[in-house]
């Protein structure tokens, strides 16, 4: 519980800030496959789906493209749901400020499990909402560590988790011939910073593989485990505010 308890608190640390992250890549990792394997796309690469409403818009498929423009859309909106849920915590002071936005996500994909079990029977209505649900929900999550780490560290796309990483060991394996000749560009690389970017990286890749093979052999159940792994994270939170609130005596 005290890990749990850490991860979601508001005083932050760049530990905390971390080890959040690596459990939300996991997340996001896992709902990325699993959903993919739910509605046959992949709802956290806006740079696809951008990339795809010029092309439809090229091609003449409007209503493609447009489909295209309100995933997108979703997508902004849980990052400023986010945003909202977070300023709002914080200008009251609240030890939820960002355990509110993981209650959101986890209540979300219990939603999503539901939504999916019908999917069959109502494959024509459901699977739009669906699709948005999951852009919101990663838009959502993506922000919660934007805004908790100042945009160190992202969780739903790799792009720029895998360029950071690059960068990172180029600059590892630049080879300076000595520091006096080079004192004014001698070339470190930031050792912390490149193992948080390969741990989001591996931890993302695992909850692939692990969302791919839940949702294969569960279905739409899979999202419970990671629904309450989300919970786990900010009920506590959520408990001391509610505690404070009835009994300002309870610190």
């Amino acid at each position: 519980m005290g890990l749990f308890f850490s991860l979601g608190h508001r005083e932050r640390s760049k530990i905390a800030n971390r080890q959040l992250g690596a459990v939300l890549a996991f997340v996001a990792g896992a709902v990325n496959a699993g959903g993919f394997m739910a509605v046959h796309r992949y709802t956290s690469h806006m740079s696809g789906i951008v990339s795809s409403i010029a092309d439809d818009l090229v091609l003449g498929n409007v209503v493609l493209a447009v489909s295209g423009l309100i995933s997108l859309s979703a997508f902004i909106m849980g990052a400023a749901t986010t945003a909202i849920l977070i300023n709002w915590a914080r200008r009251r002071r609240l030890h939820s400020e960002f355990a509110a936005s993981l209650l959101l996500e986890s209540l979300l994909l219990l939603m999503f499990g539901l939504l999916g079990a019908n999917l069959d029977v109502h494959p024509q209505s459901l699977m739009p909402t669906a699709v948005l649900m999951l852009c919101f929900i990663m838009g959502l999550q993506n922000a919660i560590l934007t805004k908790i780490s100042k945009a160190e560290i992202r969780t739903t796309h790799m792009t720029g988790v895998v360029t950071d990483l690059g960068v990172e060991l180029g600059r590892l394996f630049y080879w300076n011939k000595s520091k006096e000749k080079n004192k004014n560009h001698f070339v470190l690389a930031d050792r912390e910073k490149l193992s948080i970017h390969a741990a989001v990286l591996f931890l993302f890749f695992f909850g692939g593989v692990v969302g791919a093979i839940s949702f294969s052999r569960l279905g739409f159940m899979a999202t419970v485990p990671f629904a309450l792994l989300l919970l786990s994270l900010a009920l506590p939170h959520l408990y001391k505010d509610a505690r404070e609130k009835l009994d300002p005596a309870f610190k």
